[in-house]
């Protein structure tokens, strides 16, 4: 009976501790089940900056100025991982967070013997000790160590641990973790550490301040192991061979000195861009460790120093500051920003990002005013366009010389960069105007229309050097308006149409025709087309150079970020230079300038054209061209400059009336309009004028062009003061074709007199109100506009 009630008990504590046992592991079951936030989370971290090629361009520090980034476990060197445990926590994988016998070890070493002073924390209690920031001197402290040490095990697995420690590790200073210390040190992800490397941040931790001291080793400054981080080097390295076996290379290795970098050797490249991106990404406390770029390192380095070096050679000129840019067409990343000469230099606020300003873009926006044209159908490139005194409205245009060049082509106009020829096409652009094609391309912070007239051909609108780049772009890829990419991860965006491919050819194909600044010292052989405009803005405060090379968009600009003037900022002088230099550079250091792949064929045919007109040839035109034409948009007109005049064989004069072979001949003279024939005048240039007498009425006069009113302006209100009725004097004048010899006015069907070519009218209202004016040659040809004039006190 005894026997029985001793074996029942027996039963029934066996149970007891069954359930008890079965409670625990339910409990710590839960525990580890139970949902709760990684280590990783309340820890904040470095972002590490680098190229497109994964070179580092920056570490920054974390919120609380440590070095520290989270790398995951699988991202560390195994050996590494394998060099800590064996240095750290041999019985890692199998205690419960704390092991009694170290711990005893430790306290019977540090406390009664007092022989060396032993921790005998695991890696668990280590961690502990860090994400707690507990004080572990004391006993008390211990304890308390090794509770939260057991909570840890419970609560998360042995890699969240270890990977936990591993970046939370101190390797010296206010560096934490391996992967920035791998970084910092070694210049390397920390899965690619040498077992060399590795064995060295495993021994790192227990004493950074002291075993981690650098001391100059050679004459050059670099800096190598300290003789105590060495030291404990060694020692690990012996216990690794005696787990591992002996390996000759790496007994060779570990003899070699190991060269450690300092924080202060940490790359602070491209600081305007790098800038720009730390500023734009959704930053808080917890964001990811690297930020990739579309920045490429090597072209960065190229831009700064041909910037730099043309600097040091216009120093004389007052040449303090520039900004650079390269864009990549092909995925529109942004490859180089040179975003001040010197980011440190405080005279020029160098720290200042001086593409994101707002600047006078000079002519640089042309290109794009003779791109809407070839669209809206108002020129092709062989166009003559007029080079001389006009007035839109009460907006008198000038060029930059001073000068008129009478009829230019349309090539010419721009690539000469002539003012008055830009505005006259800008006038005539619709759906969309000029000003309405830049707020499609996304130009921020434009004031009104009005605000602007048509003053914003010459660079009376502001824009940034990244609108300005991705303008260009916009040429390189065939007229689709697409975003500039500064991080790897950003999207590749199909683009906006805002011009044809056929407009984009023909602009970059007019803009091929700009030769260089040096072209005369310099060999263009083997160099891949560029296709350049410059711009200067008003009062010579920005000196710009912009254009496409190969696949590159390149943007320079030269000025004052305090906006201060300078007669030395000249595009083509000061900018264009540059411009040439970085171009120069780009090819000698090897990089690929092929055209990237564009859109082929175009809708687009080779036309022959009357070089004097532009228009397509009369039977009379002696020398002729071609031009690119797109079909359907291009004007097509027939050439009226030169034209067939019947001359009487016995006088020499012109004969009228019908043309008999027998005593008439045929000679060809020039028909120039009035304002154009008074410019070649003016400049000396010899012109086969018609003889007197070649408006008969039997000369062909069909061919001639009507008259075109000049003044009073278009779209402008003119003012009748009851005080003063005699002040509204409107002067009239119109251009005229080369075979009229007087003009009639007419106001309201009124007439009111008549004039020479070249001559005004004087007109006064007499009262206020709407009147329809008309000018009428002596062929029959006219032109009329409307005016309004209001009555005031």
């Amino acid at each position: 009976m005894i026997r029985l009630r001793a074996i029942t008990t027996m039963v029934r504590r066996r149970r007891v501790a069954l359930v008890v046992l079965a409670i625990l592991a339910t409990a710590l079951i839960a525990m580890r089940l139970w949902p709760r936030p990684p280590l990783s989370q309340s820890v904040p971290v470095s972002t590490a900056v680098y190229d497109q090629h994964g070179r580092l361009l920056r570490l920054t520090t974390a919120t609380d100025q440590r070095y520290r980034l989270w790398v995951p476990l699988d991202q560390v060197s195994p050996t590494l991982i394998d060099a800590v445990l064996l240095h750290e926590d041999a019985w890692f994988r199998r205690h419960p967070g704390f092991n009694p016998i170290s711990l005893t070890r430790g306290a019977w070493s540090t406390y009664v013997s007092r022989d060396a002073r032993i921790g005998g924390s695991t890696i668990t209690m280590q961690l502990a000790r860090l994400h707690w920031r507990l004080d572990t001197r004391n006993a008390r402290g211990k304890l308390v160590q090794i509770l939260r040490a057991v909570q840890l095990e419970a609560c998360y697995s042995k890699d969240d641990i270890l990977e936990a420690y591993l970046n939370l590790a101190p390797y010296g200073g206010n560096i934490e973790g391996v992967a920035a210390a791998s970084l910092i040190y070694f210049r390397k992800p920390v899965a690619q550490l040498t077992l060399s490397e590795a064995l060295a941040l495993a021994v790192l931790p227990q004493a950074p301040s002291r075993r981690g001291k650098l001391s100059a080793r050679d004459d050059a400054g670099a800096t190598y192991l300290g003789a105590g981080l060495e030291a404990a080097r060694a020692r690990l390295y012996k216990r690794w061979r005696e787990e591992r076996g002996s390996d000759p290379a790496q007994d060779a290795l570990l003899q070699l000195p190991l060269r450690l970098r300092s924080p202060q050797e940490l790359p602070f490249k491209a600081p305007h861009l790098v800038d720009r991106v730390l500023a734009e990404r959704s930053w808080h406390p917890l964001a990811g460790p690297d930020l990739d770029t579309t920045l490429d390192a090597r072209l960065q380095r190229l831009l700064e120093e041909r910037v730099r070096n043309h600097l040091q050679r216009e120093r004389d000129r007052g040449l303090r500051n520039a900004t650079a840019m390269l864009v990549d067409t092909r995925d529109m990343g942004v490859r180089a920003l040179v975003g001040s000469a010197d980011y440190f230099d405080p005279g020029i606020d160098g720290q200042v990002n001086g593409s994101a300003g707002k600047r006078s873009p000079g002519s640089t926006l042309k290109p794009f005013i003779y791109a809407l044209a070839l669209d809206q159908g108002v020129l092709h490139p062989a166009t003559v366009l007029r080079d001389v005194p006009t007035a839109f409205g009460p907006y008198t245009p000038e060029n930059f010389d001073g000068r008129f060049l009478g009829p230019v082509t349309a090539t010419d106009a721009l690539v000469r960069s002539r003012n008055i020829p830009a505005v006259g096409v800008a006038a005539q652009l619709t759906q969309p105007s000029f000003y309405e094609f830049l707020r499609r391309a996304g130009i921020s912070d434009l004031a009104s229309k009005d605000h602007y007239g048509l003053a914003l051909v010459l660079g009376g609108g502001e824009v940034t050097m990244e609108e300005l780049a991705r303008l260009y772009a916009m040429l390189g890829n065939d007229g689709r308006m697409r975003s500039l990419r500064w991080r790897v991860n950003d999207p590749q965006e199909m683009g906006t149409a805002l011009l044809s491919p056929e407009a984009a050819f023909i602009t970059r194909d007019m803009l091929r025709q700009n030769p260089r600044p040096d072209a005369g010292a310099f060999t263009t052989t083997g160099m891949p087309p560029v296709y350049w405009k410059t711009g200067t803005s008003w009062g010579f405060r920005d000196a710009w150079s912009a254009g496409l090379v190969g696949p590159y968009a390149l943007i320079v600009w030269l000025g004052n970020f305090d906006g201060s003037s300078n007669p030395a900022l000249i595009g083509v002088e000061a900018a264009a230079p540059l411009f040439f230099d970085i171009v120069d550079g780009l090819q000698a250091a090897g990089v690929n300038l092929a055209e990237p792949p564009r859109q082929w064929p175009l809708n687009l045919k080779r036309v022959q054209i009357c070089r004097a007109s532009g228009d397509l040839p009369n039977a009379y035109c002696p020398q002729r061209g071609e031009t690119w034409f797109i079909p359907g948009k291009s004007p097509i007109r027939i050439s009226r400059v030169h034209r067939a005049v019947a001359i009487d064989r016995a006088s020499g004069r012109v004969a009228c009336g019908p043309f008999d072979p027998q005593t008439m001949r045929t000679e060809v003279f020039e028909f120039w309009p009035s304002d154009l024939a008074r410019v070649f005048a003016q400049a000396g240039i010899p012109r086969r004028r018609p003889p007197p007498g070649s408006d008969c009425a039997e000369a062909q006069s069909w061919l001639g062009s009507p008259p075109q009113i000049t003044s009073p302006y278009r779209a402008t209100r003119y003012t009748l003061r009851l005080s003063h009725p005699e002040q509204v004097e409107l002067d009239l004048a119109a251009t005229v074709d080369a075979d009229v010899s007087r003009l009639y006015w007419f106001v309201d069907d009124s007439y009111i007199g008549n004039a020479e070519p070249g001559a005004t009218l004087s007109w006064n209202p007499e009262r206020a109100g709407h009147f329809r004016l008309l000018v009428v040659d002596d062929h029959g040809r006219q032109d009329e506009r409307e005016i309004d004039v209001a009555l005031v006190q």
